[in-house]
């Protein structure tokens, strides 16, 4: 997940400036490279899980600190990526003191009740899985049109597709999320946004 994210935030602009495994942290001031991206690969081909081995391998560019996480880092945008309650109220405040104004959820559930809240009540903005993670449904359902149909789209096609759907999620969740001070609660947006789906979807049906 995280070699998937920190390949699009590249190709998007973004500088990836760290990476974190059970081991600790991979600081990367400069950010990352594609070099370093494709030796991801390789780290997670190993079985070792360990991302000590990125500095070991770029020892000008990588900065290895034993025992911390990535939310120890400064940046300005997070992105929990490897499992459900990684980042607790702790971590998010650390993002916060560190300049940090959003935090959107690569992997499912990434962040404890606590840590959400914390950042809803200080003005980080959070993008819940849901809606975020909701690329790697999109996928393989554009995956299952291609069987179905026998068709056969390049990488670039489904990219397209992709950011259509991931632009309508966006667009779901400011319309049903947006505030009375104009701000928007992506966790609501989301939330209600699902709920239309279903509803609407039953309604149709003449289930309800």
């Amino acid at each position: 997940m995280a070699w998937g994210a920190a390949t699009k935030a590249k190709q998007l602009g973004a500088k990836v400036v760290a990476i974190s495994g059970p081991d600790g942290v991979a600081e990367i001031p400069d950010g990352i490279t594609d070099e370093m991206i494709d030796y991801m690969l390789v780290m997670r081909a190993s079985n070792r899980n360990r991302v000590e081995d990125l500095a070991a391998k770029f020892p000008n560019a990588v900065r290895f600190t034993a025992g911390k996480k990535a939310w120890s880092v400064k940046c300005d945008i997070a992105l929990p990526c490897a499992f459900q309650n990684e980042l607790s109220e702790d971590d998010a405040k650390e993002l916060k003191a560190n300049g940090c104004w959003c935090c959107c959820e690569v992997s499912n559930m990434g962040c404890q009740p606590g840590a959400i809240h914390f950042f809803q009540n200080n003005g980080v903005l959070f993008a819940p899985g849901k809606a975020v993670n909701a690329g790697g449904v999109a996928t393989s359902g554009l995956e299952m049109t291609q069987n179905a149909e026998h068709l056969s789209w390049k990488a670039e096609e489904v990219d397209e597709r992709l950011h259509h759907i991931m632009q309508s999620i966006h667009e779901q969740c400011v319309k049903f999320g947006t505030q009375k001070d104009g701000s928007v609660d992506y966790v609501k947006g989301a939330n209600i946004a699902g709920f239309m789906k279903v509803a609407t979807a039953m309604l149709e049906q003449g289930i309800i």
